[in-house]
């Protein structure tokens, strides 16, 4: 009984450990994409899911997966994004949930630039 018990929870904390490896992945990928191709793509994908999310009122599947799991091991799931919920409460205390969707669009949007003036050197040589 005691393993069962413990599942949801161990479930759980792996979607949490995911979700926060997805945003590093979004925030720093671009420094792990040069000279892969495949890889720079899978980034700019990453870069426009994450700012469809913060701006559409799309529900991120891993803050889905997160909340049901806490909530069939009996813990409260909690409401709104991952961010707002961890990043507000562990590194900016009192943060508007503007604030922090603004800092996670030009985050985003100095990624894709990146890869812009990337293509922008690459086309003139």
């Amino acid at each position: 009984m005691h393993a069962a018990s413990s599942f949801y929870p161990a479930l759980a904390a792996s979607v949490l450990f995911l979700h926060a490896v997805f945003i590093l992945w979004v925030v720093f990928g671009a420094l792990l994409t040069r000279s892969r191709p495949i890889l720079r793509w899978l980034h700019i994908v990453s870069l426009v899911w994450g700012i469809l999310t913060e701006l559409l009122p799309w529900p991120c599947p891993l803050t889905v997966l997160e909340n049901w799991l806490e909530a069939k091991a009996g813990v409260q799931p909690y409401q709104g994004g991952f961010l707002l919920h961890y990043l507000d409460k562990l590194v900016y205390p009192d943060i508007s949930v503007t604030v922090l969707t603004v800092a996670g669009m030009i985050i985003c949007a100095l990624n894709l630039a990146f890869y812009a003036g990337q293509t922008r050197i690459g086309r003139l040589r």
